[in-house]
């Protein structure tokens, strides 16, 4: 751990890099000295690389070979409480601290030395000649506050010459301006919204909230939630800290960036893929030196660098987006929590179907507890009904209801919006030979290759694999006899095209945008009624306003149902409320139809119900009855290698040697292949662990698996609270 001060030329100093090396080096600190936590450019082997001042040095390696760290980078040094949340995060989810300094790095730029930049802007002047190429620059400029050449031409698909052409044209404007400008001002006195008696007294407690502290603030969709936080966030900046909101996905961003801009004036910072990499370097830069005082993002905002974080939010905090399952994993709503405690902030955890780990700390008292019990304004809940597909006559390879058929029609006929949600990407799920039954799978995982007839490709879900659709059957050779089986967007929206002809149809799937922007555009055509019918997987439930949209139908509520993850009646009862409130938001009311083959399914049941606390208190019960979270620990531990039999041998070894697990009372089950036995062309292979809540099950995993000698193909990946068990 680094220590608050300052290292004279010479010294003997520690320093991390992102390198997987395990542990801090030893280096000298350069002419001039250097201070804990500074950024700073190593000699590592015939290259250079950064890294973080960790502290003073160990003594074990000769000073007489330790080289000289080369420059220190002119950015604030890391501050205490941001190396001490790497490391206790490190601690907890067993990450090496070079793959949690990678996380808090990870921005482009950070070598380079301050000064000017050549960006380029539109100068709303006729290029005169304009080509395909010309055409896409200048749409990729649209909006934009200014680009580096070479990610202008990147994400135009151009040459940089055409930018260069555009700049002669005067249709261009290249620029120099300083690097890294600190954001606008946010105003938090400007006047917000007039809120509820509910909100504002929820908005009280929050702007009372001093030091550390977690709230649940429950409301039901549409009551207004983002106004409420968002007076969290004036007080925070009032007090000259800093606010981070996370939010879920993308697409969210257009509709809150302008709820943002609305009540301070000014737009804030934005942090997450479709950022552009002059964005992310100026961001991560103004956060450290308090030049942006708030950042909207996707969970690795969490590792920015602030410079006096006093707020965090994570809205729509139950979404399975925040849970990383790759590299380094990890769940950022936990997270959050977690760094909020080392910087004494606030956390809001923001959701209408609160996640059962949440609800069941909220109701203990470990977190406070907000609620807004209606919807703001004149809207009201939709109404919610089952469709009981067993009595219902659907012609041979159709999907929609007689009933649901004649609601979208009444809609269509009053001039509203009707949503049809199915969450499966693509055309059909399986492509089968009717001659011989062979179902065409991917060749590197052990998993069923997805129509997308729209790209006229099969794509393979798990790796991104394609491959055009045949003709003739890989297995038997026989041409004419593959089929689609089953349902996706596309071939949904292919029905309702039949069915409703003069309809303007919009599918709102994330594979079928290419960038995030376009994304963002179809969403925000839509809230203007540039669509009748709206038909779409997952990504439809995540907070969007439709104003005109009167009815949601699910196609099937049974589809997360199925199988025997331990949360999948909670995910299928937040998908369901949170699918349904998307309709009747303004002043016409909404319905939300379910089709189903199980009306009587306690979930469907409780879903239509609406009695929330009723379904959260018997998914607790049920879940404290067996030991699992929130109520116990679990570990997922998933082998990964190019054979299986070693997976096993190895898995069985883990088996026999588990005796520091058993010291702790944990249970071990496995090992056995995984539900997705292949990903990659790599085979895979699970086990779990169960303890008790207040079991130290980091320590005893550790000693654990130090007992078995991996070879260099295996991989072995340790998931602690997993929330997939594929």
């Amino acid at each position: 751990m680094a220590e608050q001060g300052w290292y004279p030329a010479g010294g003997r100093i520690a320093v991390l890099t992102a390198k997987p090396i395990g542990r801090p080096l030893d280096y000298l600190a350069p002419e001039g000295g250097c201070a804990a936590g500074a950024f700073v450019e190593v000699p590592l082997g015939p290259r250079r690389v950064l890294g973080v001042v960790w502290g003073p040095g160990d003594g074990s390696f000769d000073a007489g070979r330790l080289r000289t760290v080369a420059r220190v980078l002119d950015v604030p040094p890391m501050r205490e409480e941001l190396q001490q949340f790497l490391l206790r995060m490190g601690a907890y989810t067993m990450t090496s601290l070079p793959a949690m300094l990678r996380l808090a790095t990870r921005t482009p730029g950070l070598f380079d030395a301050p000064g000017a930049r050549k960006v380029y802007r539109l100068a709303g002047r006729d290029p005169g000649r304009m080509t395909e190429a010309r055409e896409k620059v200048l749409e990729v400029l649209q909006g934009q506050d200014g680009l580096y050449l070479g990610e202008l031409a990147e994400m135009a698909g151009v040459t940089p010459q055409v930018v260069k052409g555009l700049v002669k044209a005067g249709a261009v404007l290249e620029l120099e301006e300083p690097r890294d400008l600190p954001f606008p001002r946010l105003d938090p006195d400007r006047p917000g919204k007039a809120l509820s008696d509910d909100q504002a007294a929820a908005a009280a407690a929050l702007r009372a909230g001093e030091g550390f502290g977690v709230t649940l603030l429950k409301g039901v969709t549409g009551s207004g939630k983002t106004e409420v936080y968002l007076e969290a966030v004036a007080e925070c900046l009032r007090r000259g800290r800093q606010a981070l909101v996370l939010l879920p996905e993308i697409a969210l961003t257009t509709e809150f960036l302008a709820r943002v801009e609305a009540r301070f004036g000014a737009r804030p910072g934005e942090w997450h893929s479709g950022a552009t990499q002059s964005e992310r370097r100026r961001l991560w830069k103004m956060v450290a030196e308090g030049g942006a005082q708030m950042v909207i993002g996707a969970r690795s905002a969490l590792f920015l660098p602030f410079r006096d974080l006093g707020l965090i939010v994570v809205d729509e905090e139950h979404d399975s987006s925040y849970k990383q399952e790759e590299g380094v994993i990890y769940n950022a709503r936990d997270m959050a929590v977690l760094r909020a405690s080392f910087c004494a902030a606030q956390v809001v955890l923001a959701s209408a179907t609160p996640s059962l780990e949440t609800w069941v700390n909220a109701e203990s008292g470990k977190y406070a507890r907000l609620e807004l019990k209606a919807r703001f304004g004149v809207s009201d809940l939709p109404e919610m009904r089952a469709i009981d597909m067993r009595e219902e006559r659907i012609e041979p390879v159709h999907w929609i209801s007689p009933t649901l058929v004649g609601a979208v029609q009444g809609r269509l006929m009053a001039g509203e919006q009707a949503m049809l949600f199915l969450n499966r990407r693509g055309y059909a799920p399986v492509t089968i030979c009717r001659a011989c039954g062979h179902q065409i799978g991917c060749d590197h995982c052990d998993a069923r290759m997805v129509e997308h007839r729209f790209q006229n490709r099969l794509v393979c879900h798990q790796c991104g694999e394609t491959k055009p659709i045949p003709t003739v059957c890989p297995a038997c050779g026989v041409e004419g006899k593959l089929a689609p089986v089953g349902p996706g967007v596309e071939r949904l929206a292919e029905e309702v095209k039949e069915r409703f002809p003069g309809a303007r149809v919009s599918v709102l799937s994330s594979d079928l945008f290419g960038s995030a922007r376009a994304l963002k555009e179809a969403i925000v055509d839509i809230a203007g009624g540039g669509a009748d019918i709206i038909i779409g997987t997952q990504i439809v439930a995540k907070g969007h306003n439709f104003p005109r949209l009167t009815l949601v139908g699910v196609i099937d509520a049974d589809l997360g149902l199925q199988g025997s993850d331990l949360r999948a009646a909670e995910r299928t009862f937040q998908l369901m409320r949170q699918v349904a409130g998307r309709a009747g938001r303004a002043e016409r009311p909404g319905v939300a139809l379910l089709q189903t083959f199980q009306p009587e399914h306690p979930v469907i049941r409780a879903i239509l119900g609406g009695d929330e606390e009723a379904f959260w208190r018997a998914e607790a019960e049920a879940r404290r009855a067996a030991g699992v979270p929130p109520f116990g620990r679990m570990a997922g531990i998933i082998l990964s290698g190019p054979e299986v039999a070693p997976l096993f041998e190895i898995g069985n070894e883990l088996a026999r040697r588990a005796q520091p697990l058993a010291k702790v009372g944990a249970q071990l089950f496995g090992p056995a292949p995984a539900p997705i036995a292949r990903v990659r062309g790599r085979h895979r292979v699970r086990l779990l662990i169960k303890a008790d809540k207040a079991a130290p099950l980091q320590p005893a995993i550790r000693a654990w698996v130090r007992r078995v000698k991996l070879p260099n193909s295996v991989r072995l990946a340790i998931d602690i609270d997993p929330q997939s068990f594929l």
